[in-house]
């Protein structure tokens, strides 16, 4: 009887863990693409102020660059997520399989 009980909460963490994961990794992919769009942009701010040499392309620019570091920070945080709800779902299926 503890042993059903066991498995059945085992289980009803790994629908929540895959579920999470799914959500993550569909956020991910939106977040490198996001990611790679204002890479792009901060680019193409980078060439306009070497280009212009006016305090406002370069401070576009940096305005640019910072949003990238904010979007990869992002991005780390999403894989770092993912990647501990994986640990955890092998420890639960670990525990799953051992019942």
């Amino acid at each position: 009887m503890v042993t059903t009980m066991v498995r059945s909460r085992i289980e009803r963490q790994l629908a929540d863990v895959g579920k999470r994961l799914k959500a993550l990794r569909t956020d991910l992919a939106v977040a490198e693409q996001a990611l790679m769009q204002v890479d792009y942009e901060a680019g193409e701010a980078r060439l306009r102020s070497l280009v212009s040499e006016t305090p406002v392309a370069q401070k576009e620019h940096e305005q640019a660059r910072r949003q990238v570091d904010v979007n990869r920070r992002n991005r780390d945080e999403l894989q770092a997520e993912i990647a501990r709800l994986e640990a955890r779902q092998d420890e639960l299926l670990d525990a799953f399989n051992e019942r």
